[in-house]
């Protein structure tokens, strides 16, 4: 039994002990976290400002590494607006963990295989989250070489090790089964070796954020289930559950967070007498899509991959059908244009040429809300919050 002096100290010893992050312990049954991009810092902490209420994290995307395996701030994130943004976000108690990108494959082997300059990195970041009171770091280190693997494993040991009580999240490439990927031919001899060891992240990180996004031609097992139709997916709901459920073989599910896109792809096609063949040209925001839909006077339609889209011929010669009033203004809906070209090429015994637009709108993205929910994982993380996402995505997050 304590008495009653040393039951007092104890009272008084734990009031006036330094908690040293409150919103470390922040966590919920399901979580949102959404990513802001420091190239539109204006749009996207004002974005994340007003909808705050959603997220249980925040991530400025803000921080990358130099060649020489420093930090670099791409966002001036001691300044305005972020300074704001991050006092709100602990007002609400959202945590607030800003992320540190790197796709240079050979820098990252060079950094990461040396030792001191590894644990000089992992000091810099430590040091970092805690002299600016951050609630954690989101480590997305992209397109390493698989010879890469064990020192990134190394390095996220070191790091979890050294920030205590922050959080140590990580955000990594999404994996197609591999009879998935290469369907229909021989999977070469090194398709099931990875830069990324799940058996590591999952001891390491406090979450993982599966990046189920960019989809587009990787899965060869859905592309020719859907041959004779547009399929260049941003993210297909059925392409994110097969990567999720391959994570969750080796990756406790309540860490797992379904990255989930908001934007789009525009695609010059060229369709011959026996499918289609997809030119990337550049990634948009909703608002972009749908004034080309109305000035070509298209009406977009959903997708296969429960996505939008649309095609649109941007220059043809082709004889399109009247509209009412007696124009030849295209009046396509969905992807006929995209029939059009097909037919021409089959009739032609040559190809003819088109735009293809698809997109992650509200209802896109609530497809994945609802996977998550029925896989059991920890939640979704949004890329990205600009001001350019589809405005009915609030509703659906809430």
């Amino acid at each position: 039994m304590i008495n009653q002096t040393l039951k007092i100290f104890l009272i008084a010893v734990f009031f006036l002990m330094p908690f040293e992050a409150e919103a470390v312990v922040i966590s919920k049954p399901f979580e949102v976290s959404g990513w802001l991009p420091y190239w539109r810092t204006a749009t996207s902490t004002a974005d994340a400002m007003q909808h705050l209420d959603v997220f249980t994290e925040i991530n400025p995307f803000v921080y990358t590494v130099k060649l020489d395996g420093t930090l670099n701030d791409a966002g001036n994130m001691g300044e305005e607006p972020w300074t704001s943004l991050q006092k709100a976000a602990k007002d609400k108690k959202v945590r607030y963990i800003p992320t540190v990108m790197w796709s240079n494959a050979e820098a990252m082997h060079r950094i990461l295989s040396k030792q001191k300059t590894r644990i000089a990195l992992e000091d810099e970041i430590t040091a970092l989250v805690k002299k600016n009171g951050f609630d954690g770091i989101d480590i997305d280190f992209e397109g390493k070489r698989a010879e890469t693997g064990p020192y990134f494993s190394t390095f996220l040991k070191g790091l979890y090790q050294r920030m205590g009580k922050k959080w140590v999240m990580c955000t990594i490439e999404s994996r197609t089964p591999v009879a998935d990927r290469y369907f229909g031919s021989t999977p070469p001899k090194d398709a099931g070796i990875y830069a990324n060891d799940f058996v590591a992240i999952n001891k390491y990180c406090d979450r993982v954020r599966i990046m189920a996004y960019d989809q587009q031609g990787i899965d060869q097992k859905l592309a020719q289930a859907h041959e004779g139709e547009l399929y260049a997916p941003v993210a297909d709901t059925a392409w994110v559950e097969k990567t999720i459920k391959v994570a969750m073989k080796t990756i406790n599910k309540k860490k797992i967070v379904i990255g989930v896109p908001t934007y789009g792809y525009e695609y010059d096609v060229t369709a011959y007498a026996d499918g289609y063949i997809y030119n990337l040209l550049w990634s948009f925001n909703p608002g972009y899509a749908w004034p080309i839909a109305q000035a070509f006077g298209v009406t977009p339609s959903r997708s296969s991959s429960g996505e939008m889209s649309f095609s649109y011929m941007a220059t043809s010669s082709v004889n399109v059908p009247a509209v009412p009033d007696g124009t030849t203004t295209p009046m396509f809906l969905g992807n006929q244009a995209a029939a059009t070209a097909l037919l021409i090429a089959s009739s032609t015994n040559s190809h003819s040429t088109f735009r293809y637009m698809v997109w992650s709108d509200a209802q896109a993205i609530k497809s994945k809300i609802d996977l998550a929910k029925k896989l059991g994982v920890r939640g979704v993380a949004i890329f990205k919050i600009d001001g350019g996402e589809d405005p009915a995505m609030w509703g659906v997050l809430k």
